[in-house]
């Protein structure tokens, strides 16, 4: 993982097809799911994602996003307009950069990225469930058999969880090396209008450690931004932590991002200032043919030091942390159920389409 090697872009002829957008309702584990096919050929769009706790976000169809709790001076990713969000794809939430290792070649390949568009031959896909808590990114990569997919959740016990999933669709093992998380994570303390007047000094305040035994991201301001001539000290973060993946090394920023891209060394990163916030995983993987790797990401806000204690014990010292996130996400999406329902919201029609919207509208006009 850490040795200088010779990155190739591409693997076939670049790829410039335009494909047909489609849209269906599917079926996945136990769930339906609203399907768009080849959603990087529209427009992108703006999606609310709703929970049964205090969680908010807004994504857009490209993956840029805001997201946090209970209002917008808890936010996790920077509070701004829809338009910005859109632009702030590359920036903000979800990352990705994969190094494919195929007969002594590495192939770089950076999944719902511009930066290498049409170089592979790739199709993008946006799957929503039918209750609106949960949605997924899915890239099919036809030139080098893999496909990766993610999935924003919510847990009203440990916060907003993304699941990430790498598919090997060959008939033969791969080997890769994948560096994946989030980016432009906010520190507590810093509300909106502060956010949008003074992002620059936000940034000046930043701090972020990584507690390495846990592999726990925690993000601060090393003091509350303030006017008055007063200490004011930063008692509560923000926090990031995985679990699924194996002799991980932790990136605390994106200043290594294009070392990686290029094969150089990167290096854990233990203690950020002053620079933007993010959570990187970077390990070395092997798929089997015809198989595929899971592993969480779960970040949350306004977190204090007992609460830092606590998931640095589950992290080191639960065996079936995954099921338990897990178990945690399925009870959000009864509850989100169940409190639709008590609002008739709940409608059995021949159409399952009307009955998604009957569901929506009860979920966005009712009072819980």
């Amino acid at each position: 993982m850490n040795k200088q090697q010779t990155m190739y872009i591409g693997k076939m002829e670049a790829s410039f097809e335009t494909n047909e957008v489609k849209g269906k309702l599917v079926s996945l584990g136990d769930e339906n799911y609203y399907k768009i096919t080849n959603v990087d050929e529209m427009r992108p769009f703006f999606m609310s994602i709703v929970s049964n706790s205090n969680h908010w976000m807004f994504l857009s169809s490209n993956g840029g996003l805001s997201a946090g709790r209970k209002n917008s001076n808890n936010a996790l990713f920077p509070y701004y307009t829809d338009d910005k969000i859109t632009e702030s794809s590359e920036i903000t939430g979800s990352k990705t950069i994969i190094q494919v290792h195929i007969e002594g070649k590495t192939y770089l390949w950076e999944p719902f990225s511009k930066r290498y568009e049409g170089v592979y031959k790739i199709s993008r896909n946006l799957y929503k469930n039918n209750y609106g808590n949960k949605v997924i990114f899915e890239e099919i990569n036809h030139g080098l058999g893999i496909t990766f997919k993610y999935q924003w959740n919510s847990s009203k016990k440990f916060g907003f969880v993304k699941k990430s999933t790498l598919v090997n669709n060959i008939n033969k093992s791969v080997q890769l090396t994948i560096l994946d998380g989030i980016q432009n994570i906010m520190p507590y303390g810093v509300s909106a209008d502060l956010q949008n007047a003074s992002s620059n000094l936000v940034d000046a305040y930043k701090k972020s450690e990584l507690e390495a035994d846990a592999g726990l991201g925690i993000f601060a301001l090393s003091a509350i931004i303030v006017d008055k001539a007063e200490p004011s000290e930063a008692l509560k973060s923000n926090s990031v932590w995985s679990t699924g993946i194996e002799n991980a090394t932790y990136l605390l920023s994106t200043l290594q991002l294009d070392n990686f891209r290029k094969g150089k060394k990167i290096q854990q990163e233990v203690d950020v200032k002053a620079e933007k916030g993010a959570y990187f995983t970077c390990s070395d993987l092997t798929l089997e043919a015809e198989t595929e790797k899971t592993w969480l990401l779960v970040a949350d806000v306004n977190q204090s030091i007992v609460s830092i204690n606590q998931i640095k014990e589950s992290i080191k010292n639960e065996n079936n942390l995954v099921e338990i996130v897990q178990q945690d996400i399925d009870n959000g999406t009864k509850n989100l159920i169940e409190l639709a329902g008590n609002s008739d919201g709940l409608q059995l029609t021949a159409d399952k389409l009307i009955n998604t919207r009957h569901f929506s509208n009860t979920l966005f006009k009712a009072k819980f």
